[in-house]
């Protein structure tokens, strides 16, 4: 049976507001998340900067190997490129091992290319100096099949054009926030369809999968389509081979 936990980036991304509980009570969430991981060989964590240095700590305090993720311009991507690097930076500083962008895709669906390929090519440069995995969300709820051929192979032609080929691997582009309003029950996180597409057009790049992978069939069926990462706040349900009804 395959390890679907080496593949998980284990996600609780939601703010005290949006989860109706205090900011006690959310770092508690965040620390069980971690401890869950610890137990079960989960990957990664993945949570807001603002609990990055409590949960750097917690992990160095059990000497654990779990990897520790961030995201950077959450959810809407519409940060300015100072204000990405800028909490890029703190989340650095405060122990994050890899950074979540959400590139600014409406710039890129605007047509304004040359602001995105700056952001890009700007934060991926802080991450790759400081030995980070840089990962840019290009919301494919939000684009269509075209789009997200053209944007993700031009994040994998800016990549390739200006990195290492050894930085290549630290590059990825990944579908979805999870927090995407759609209409009509569209899916708002990975779909095969469109995973499909970022796969076929992202080069030497790899790509992550976050949201809508909700039962362990679908998650190694991603990963036998070829993804290295799957963002999910069920992570614990899909190793022990559950199903699961979250949205992310």
């Amino acid at each position: 049976m395959m390890n679907i936990a080496q593949y998980l980036d284990s996600t609780y991304l939601k703010t005290h507001l949006q989860s109706g509980i205090s900011e006690e009570e959310t770092l508690a969430t965040v620390r069980e998340l971690a401890q869950v991981a610890i137990e079960n060989g989960i990957f990664a964590v993945m949570i807001r900067p603002d609990y990055v240095a409590e949960i750097r700590k917690y992990l160095d305090e059990r000497d654990s190997h779990v990897i520790l993720g961030t995201v950077i311009g959450f959810h809407e991507g519409t940060y300015s490129l100072n204000e990405k690097l800028a909490e890029a930076k703190k989340a650095i500083e405060d122990g994050a091992d890899e950074l979540d962008f959400v590139i600014n895709y409406l710039e890129y669906l605007k047509g304004n290319l040359e602001y995105v390929k700056e952001e890009f090519l700007t934060c991926t440069q802080l991450c790759i100096q400081n030995r980070k995995v840089a990962k840019w969300i290009i919301e494919i709820a939000a684009l269509t099949d075209e789009q997200i051929a053209d944007l993700t192979k031009n994040i994998s032609n800016w990549a390739e054009e200006n990195f290492s080929q050894n930085d290549l691997s630290e590059i990825f582009v990944k579908s979805s926030t999870g927090f995407y309003e759609t209409e009509n029950g569209k899916p708002n996180g990975a779909t095969f369809e469109g995973v499909r597409i970022m796969l076929d057009n992202a080069g030497k790049l790899p790509v992550k999968a976050a949201g809508g992978v909700r039962t362990p069939e679908d998650a190694e069926k991603m990963i036998n389509l070829g993804v290295k990462r799957i963002g999910t706040s069920s992570a614990l349900a899909l190793i022990k081979d559950e199903s699961s009804s979250e949205g992310y």
